[in-house]
């Protein structure tokens, strides 16, 4: 058990804080508090929300909105330190530039613009941070987004891992679409984009040194043109969007279900994933819901939408495997419910931490 902090001698006083132990008894930074679980959540709930408190941060989505008068703007930013820096289907360099398009994107706006700032280890080879800036070119000509601005720091030989990136991004906002984790409401369809579970396991084979018989590749893509064709034929009728990264789908499901207040069940069965994604995860013991994806998104429509969104995701390259796996409902509020094969239900709960670091 991790040391109490003690107030009296100027460290932080958590005895304030409303979550159960252990999510407060620890002083120090651990692993778990940067995996997108209830660790993170409490770390900004409790001490960055507190701080930096103001309209447009309360939101707490994946990209502020804000109105400058001559319409509203969304921005977004994030981190990335995943290793291997380089992994099948990807690299740091695509994962930083989609990451925030995607954040831009769910949070109904167009993305316009990144900036690219790296940390670098000194030592770190150069052909090496040509490849991952030639990677993010190319994702960026892809998105259809300029990197702008950026800015490069070096920490000495030891100090840091190779390189990590931090992108920061502008979208301009539809003026006819509002959506946000909050808009769910019971009835929805919840909609997934594709197979899930596929970026994480991805970089685990690489790591553990696992083969299949066909490669797990990660997902990683820009879903900006994906969503903006759903926006396009339904705005109005899609009431949330979130690309499920850290945490995976269940951690994405549960922020929702408490920011709405509603319930939400799924069925397990309806979930799509790839039978050497789910060979890898049962090899390391671990449960798709909860390994992150980098190209997928969950919709939460309106019920007489869900068949055309399905039938629009589905048309679209990065869409073809977009599953209806579940529905809001206004019974067990704020909390996850899977329909299990054997015909029972479980509660999936949000994870205290991760069970992959560096995944992103």
């Amino acid at each position: 058990m991790a040391e109490k902090p003690n107030s009296s001698a100027g460290a932080p006083d958590f005895s304030n804080w409303s979550c159960p132990l252990p999510l407060a008894d620890y002083p120090t930074i651990v692993m778990g508090h940067g995996g997108g679980g209830k660790l993170g959540n409490e770390l900004v709930e409790h001490l960055f929300l507190p701080a930096f408190r103001n309209p447009a941060l309360e939101n707490l989505g994946d990209a502020a909105i804000f109105d400058l008068g001559s319409g509203r703007l969304a921005m977004s930013t994030d981190s990335f330190v995943v290793q291997p820096l380089f992994f099948p289907g990807g690299s740091i360099g695509e994962l930083a530039v989609n990451g925030t398009v995607n954040d831009l994107a769910v949070s109904g706006a167009v993305p316009r613009f990144l900036s690219a700032s790296f940390i670098l280890e000194e030592g770190f080879p150069l052909a090496q941070l040509a490849a991952i800036a030639e990677a993010m070119a190319q994702a960026a000509a892809t998105a259809g987004v300029h990197i702008v601005t950026g800015d490069t720091k070096v920490v000495e030989r030891g100090h840091g891992d190779g390189c990590y990136i931090n992108t920061a991004g502008v979208g301009v906002l539809r003026p006819e679409v509002v959506v946000g984790p909050h808009l769910a409401q019971p009835g929805d369809t919840v909609l997934v984009s594709g197979t899930i579970g596929d970026h994480g396991m991805a970089i685990m084979s690489v790591r553990e040194g696992l083969e299949f018989e066909s490669q797990i590749r990660s997902d990683c893509a820009a879903l900006n043109g994906l969503i903006a064709q759903v926006l396009d034929a339904v705005g109005s009728q899609v009431h949330a969007m979130r690309d499920p990264t850290r945490g995976g789908l269940a951690s994405t499901l549960n922020e929702i279900a408490t920011a709405s207040g509603m319930g939400i069940e799924i069925d397990e069965a309806s979930l799509p994933v790839r039978p050497e994604v789910q060979s890898a995860c049962e090899l390391l013991g671990l449960d798709p819901v909860y390994v992150a994806n980098e190209g997928k998104a969950v919709f939460f429509v309106a019920p007489e939408a869900a068949a055309q969104v399905l039938e629009i995701l589905r048309a679209h390259p990065l869409g073809r495997d977009a599953a209806r796996i579940g529905q809001v409902t206004a019974q067990h509020p704020r909390m996850l419910v899977a329909r299990t094969g054997m015909g029972a239900n479980r509660v999936i709960p949000t994870q205290i931490g991760e069970q992959l670091p560096r995944i992103c």
